[in-house]
């Protein structure tokens, strides 16, 4: 699996548990959604540099 589909896998996982806390008030629900917002942004900075080197060889 690429790191943008993780990205995009991992979005999605904190879509579905915002709205089961935001809606539903499911507590756990926050710590998940939490959980997934920190892996985005470790994922993010990983796929900053792919791009970036990438770019650099072309």
């Amino acid at each position: 699996m690429t790191t943008h589909e993780e990205l995009v896998q991992l979005f999605e996982a904190y879509v579905s548990e915002n709205q089961k806390f935001t809606e539903k008030g499911v507590k756990a629900s926050a710590s998940r959604a939490r959980k997934a917002l920190a892996d985005i942004s470790k994922l993010t900075k990983v796929r900053r540099s792919e791009i970036q080197e990438t770019k650099n060889n072309m």
